[in-house]
């Protein structure tokens, strides 16, 4: 379980394929010593393990379900990620509550300042715009954000200074995709809706 409050960016060092799916070497100093093989990482939104951990550096591996479901086959050598370790028992819950299980990957539709704060507005398939309400949380790439505005199928975020200083939100551009999870609760809710939508009683 994660907060969506990104610690930290990592940085891709090498890629390689494998049967299986990728392999990807990271680096990220601001984790040194407090990684341990088999941890739970978020990366840009995804959660996987952790091994092979050697100073700044570590490795883990995506399947090809996941590749094909996120972001991650984008990753090339000098890509910037968001990191987050897991939440653990007593630490505070400072974000909203994540999985690291991305519901689908959604298309940057638009990017505005205003002063000290961006405005970015981003289209969501389906699966995650039926779940999204208005002022509700939703995940993009691993951050915990506030719904903002939403307009059927298109939500918009507010990146505060903070965020956009700590995360890699400024690599965004119209067009990009991220990875979208929708709210925990939202998605308990409907699947507990769902026999009585589908009864014809």
């Amino acid at each position: 379980m994660f907060t969506g409050l990104v610690e930290t960016m990592g940085r891709v060092l090498e890629r390689e394929d494998f049967e299986q799916g990728v392999r990807f070497r990271l680096s990220a100093p601001d984790l040194t010593g407090l990684l341990a093989d088999g941890d739970s990482l978020a990366i840009d939104g995804v959660c996987h393990t952790v091994f092979d951990i050697e100073g700044a550096q570590f490795t883990f591996e995506s399947v090809r379900t996941t590749l094909s479901r996120t972001t991650l086959g984008q990753f090339v050598p000098g890509r910037e990620a968001n990191l987050e370790r897991a939440v653990r028992a007593g630490e505070p819950m400072g974000g909203h509550l994540v999985q690291g299980h991305v519901d689908g990957v959604g298309v940057v539709d638009g990017i505005e300042k205003a002063g000290e704060t961006v405005f970015i507005r981003f289209r969501m398939p389906e699966e995650v715009a039926r779940l999204t309400v208005l002022y509700g949380s939703i995940a993009m790439d691993g951050i915990s954000l506030t719904v903002n505005s939403l307009f059927h199928d298109v939500a918009e975020v507010a990146i505060i200074p903070y965020t956009w200083d700590h995360t890699n939100v400024g690599r965004l551009s119209e067009g990009s995709e991220v990875n979208l999870e929708a709210d925990l609760v939202g998605k308990y809710v409907d699947q507990l809706l769902r026999p009585y939508r589908e009864s014809t009683a």
